[in-house]
C-alpha cells in the first residue's frame, strides 16, 4: 500500500485544507466537562454560547494550542447511549503537549484517579469524563514515534 498510495513529499500535492477548525464530542455534564478540561488538562475555555441546532444545549470550545479547538455539545433530554464503536466512529483523538507539559499532566491524571495507559514513554491514553478516548503524546506536531507525519 506504501507503493501504491503514498507519494515522495516532494511529489505530495498541497492540502485543500488550512488545519483542523475543531472537533466536536457530545459532553453530558457542562461543568464537569469544563473542569475536566480546563482544571485538570489545563486546556482553557474560549466561548460558551447556545447550539443554534437545538434549543437548551450549550456549545462550548477549550484551546488545545496551535489554533485548534475542543469543542462539546449538551443534548439536554436527548437521552443518548453510552459510546460504541463503530466503522466510521471516532476511536480517540490524540493532542501534542511538550515533554515538560506531559509529564505534569501525567502527574494530574494519576493524582485525580483517572484510569491512565502508558504506551512507549510517548502516548498516554486516558478517557475522559464522558468515555471519550484520549491520548496526550509528547511527539512534536508533524511527528510521531521519531518519523515524520506531515
Amino acid at each position: 500500500m506504501r507503493t501504491k498510495y503514498l507519494k515522495p513529499k516532494a511529489e505530495r500535492a498541497a492540502s485543500s485544507a488550512r488545519g483542523v477548525h475543531h472537533q466536536a464530542l457530545i459532553s453530558s455534564d457542562v461543568e464537569r466537562t469544563i473542569g475536566f478540561y480546563q482544571d485538570l488538562l489545563e486546556f482553557p475555555l474560549t466561548e460558551l454560547f447556545e447550539n443554534r441546532d437545538y434549543e437548551g444545549s450549550t456549545h462550548f470550545f477549550f484551546d488545545i494550542g496551535n489554533g485548534n479547538a475542543l469543542a462539546f455539545f449538551d443534548f439536554p433530554g436527548l437521552g443518548l447511549e453510552d459510546y460504541a464503536e463503530v466503522l466510521g466512529g471516532h476511536h480517540h483523538l490524540a493532542i501534542s503537549v511538550p515533554p515538560d507539559n506531559w509529564t505534569r499532566l501525567k502527574g494530574k491524571l494519576e493524582g485525580a484517579g483517572v484510569d491512565t495507559f502508558l504506551v512507549g514513554d510517548t502516548s498516554l491514553y486516558f478517557a475522559g469524563p464522558d468515555g471519550e478516548r484520549l491520548e496526550l503524546i509528547n511527539d512534536p506536531l508533524g511527528e510521531m514515534y521519531g518519523n515524520a507525519v506531515p
